[in-house]
């Protein structure tokens, strides 16, 4: 069993233990998993490119605490749905690849609709 599917089981158990369920519906478990990701943002808002490689003891305390719930809504998210992430993330890796090959796409930042 991957770590990924033992850590759903532990979210669906802990779920069912709070008899949270109920609230755990694609649409909820997307709007919480936005929060965190503004959570996460915030980390970030106003520093400068160099002081977000360089964060303070707390601010990556807080780095790791909201990129774990960005990561545990987003797993939740896919099991509720049945996504398997793992296969979702390659398939994204082997379109990305066609989407952006090496010789139109190196080194900018261009989106590959912009590629001529």
């Amino acid at each position: 069993m991957s770590q990924i599917k033992e850590l759903q089981l532990k979210l669906a158990e802990f779920a069912k233990e709070q008899d949270w369920e109920q609230f755990h519906t694609p649409k909820n478990l997307t709007m919480a998993l936005s929060g965190e990701v503004g959570e996460l943002t915030e980390i970030f808002q106003w520093l400068t490119d160099e002081q977000s490689f360089n964060l303070n003891n707390k601010q990556t305390s807080a780095l790791n605490e909201e990129l774990a719930d960005v990561f545990l809504y987003l797993i939740r998210l896919a099991d509720v749905t049945g996504v398997d992430l793992l296969k979702a993330s390659e398939e994204k890796l082997q379109k990305n690849a066609l989407k952006y090959p090496i010789e139109k796409c190196f080194g900018n930042a261009k989106k590959y609709t912009e590629f001529k």
